[in-house]
């Protein structure tokens, strides 16, 4: 029977630097830009008690990897319980099981700074940030593996939380100012990356304020009903989703795009390209420094599956975890 390897949030803890994370990911994308499948998610609500369960998946043939993952947010409990199993890409067979909560803000950080790598100027080094919960902690941390930023501003509504992130960036960041400003557009007004990494339903900036050549990527929403950036920003930005159907206009939920899309903004050819097409260089990304490139990126198994696998490979090196058997098809049935 083959034995898989049970992985908590305490085996995982310090095995991978963000730059690890941001190459594993990397890769993952260039495999899909290359063909290899990944699915975005899909979500069942429950109205009584309140809450739902999603799941997205891919498969990685490079990596050597497949999965899904898989959330419940809400019900009873309410709160959020995540996990991943992992699978051989090439025989099948189970590997591990990984507790995915401690993850989460890892590998979508590293998805954003793929995103701004592949799209924002290479001379870009000014950065403004809305949010400042544990995302955008992990999107700012991300980031500035590749790119050398000298600046970094972040708005968030609460004076107090924007103060400590600022503070704390100012530490972490020795080659960055960071500092808090008081407005969106204050933070927005120049700046050559924006992120975006909210709960908000409403554009969180104004699109006008975004200079020449800015790239923005906004992550906090995946719901067709919720959006972080206006019809503007979508209209002067090139358009890369993380997965192309999360853009469609009747059944995706890149909200930012589908209400652009509705409101006649763009119209569906707007899409440019997924990122992992950028990323394998199989569609352009940037080509010239003025225009304004947009990275939607609501989360895919892709990311996830490839950050779980170089995880669980640390872990195995180092014997971390419990092994735990499972019974094949073949002699359960």
């Amino acid at each position: 029977m083959p034995e898989i390897r049970v992985l908590r949030s305490d085996d995982l803890a310090g095995l991978a630097s963000y730059a690890d994370y941001v190459d594993a990911v990397r890769a993952g994308y260039r495999q899909v830009g290359e063909g290899a499948p990944a699915k975005p998610r899909t979500s069942l609500t429950s109205a009584d008690p309140p809450g739902f369960l999603t799941a997205y998946m891919a498969i990685l043939p490079e990596t050597g990897a497949m999965g899904t993952y898989t959330y419940a947010a809400g019900f009873g409990a309410e709160d959020a319980h995540f996990l991943l199993p992992l699978f051989d890409a090439d025989s099948g067979e189970p590997l591990a099981i990984l507790d995915g909560a401690s993850m989460n803000p890892y590998k979508t950080g590293a998805a954003g700074a793929v995103g701004v790598d592949a799209l924002a100027r290479v001379d870009a080094t000014d950065l403004a940030i809305i949010g400042s919960g544990s995302q955008a902690r992990a999107q700012l941390a991300a980031t500035a593996t590749v790119r050398d930023l000298d600046r970094v501003r972040v708005y968030s509504p609460t004076p107090a939380s924007r103060d400590a992130f600022a503070a704390e960036f100012d530490d972490r960041l020795p080659t960055a100012t960071v500092s808090a400003v008081d407005t969106p557009a204050a933070a927005v007004s120049g700046a050559g990356i924006v992120i975006t990494a909210t709960r908000a339903t409403e554009p969180v900036f104004d699109g006008e304020d975004l200079a020449d050549g800015a790239h923005v990527t906004a992550m906090g929403q995946y719901s067709a009903d919720a959006r972080e950036v206006d019809g503007t920003t979508v209209a002067r930005a090139k358009y890369v989703p993380d997965l192309r159907g999360r853009a469609d206009p009747e059944t995706g939920d890149a909200g930012d795009y589908v209400q652009a899309v509705r409101a006649g903004a763009v119209d569906e050819d707007h899409l440019h390209a997924e990122l992992g097409e950028v990323v394998a260089g199989t569609r352009p990304g940037r080509t010239s420094s003025t225009e304004v490139t947009l990275f939607d990126s609501g989360g895919t198994g892709v990311e996830t599956v490839a950050a779980a696998h170089m995880l669980y490979e640390r872990a195995a090196e180092q014997d971390l975890g419990e092994s735990v058997s499972v019974t094949p098809a073949s002699e359960a049935f």
